[in-house]
């Protein structure tokens, strides 16, 4: 079964990629993950902004950023002002605050829609793990390397497989709307 075995690694590669393509979604709370599509100009070239100032959540709606070197203060708050994340940060000369303003319901219907895109690409990813899987099944058969009912046995698994992760990414997605709609 190292096909199936072999298709369980790229479903799980998809499903965390997944997730922390989710984590970027804003629900209304500070997370230093909102912060993670934000890249920074610095030393000649984009850095996430993770790898060059911490940053924490002091409190429940405000992010609180601060550079390791104090003349990125600058790069690290225009960065943040122009990923489009729709936050407003201030500098106070050692910290960067970025308060996090209440979702509109509009925003939350945007952001809900913006997850539902992400979870097909991922449904996409667990679909083409399954066929590369299958077809290297079918080529096996073919080369009489296992037989045609191991061959129907793996790609049932293979199926089976495909489904539970699908399901996973659905929960996924039902749980994060709940929290992206919750008020």
């Amino acid at each position: 079964m190292a096909n199936v075995e072999e298709a369980r690694e790229r479903m799980d590669d998809a499903l965390d990629a997944m997730r922390r393509e989710f984590a970027t979604v804003r629900t209304g709370k500070a997370t230093p993950a909102l912060l993670d599509t934000v890249r920074v100009d610095a030393y000649g070239s984009k850095l996430p902004v993770n790898q060059v100032a911490t940053v924490h959540t002091p409190e429940p709606s405000l992010l609180v950023v601060q550079p390791f070197d104090k003349s990125l203060m600058h790069e690290v708050e225009r960065a943040i002002q122009i990923a489009d994340l729709g936050l407003n940060p201030s500098n106070d000369g050692n910290v960067i605050r970025v308060p996090i303003p209440a979702l509109t319901e509009e925003r939350r219907k945007e952001y809900v829609k913006l997850l539902h895109k992400m979870a097909e690409e991922g449904r996409v990813s667990i679909r083409h793990a399954r066929r590369t899987v299958r077809d290297e099944l079918h080529e096996k058969v073919k080369e009489h390397e296992i037989s045609e009912d191991e061959g129907h046995r793996r790609e049932e698994a293979l199926e089976k497989l495909t489904h539970e992760y699908i399901d996973k990414i659905d929960e996924l997605v039902k749980h994060k709307e709940q929290e992206v709609l919750a008020l």
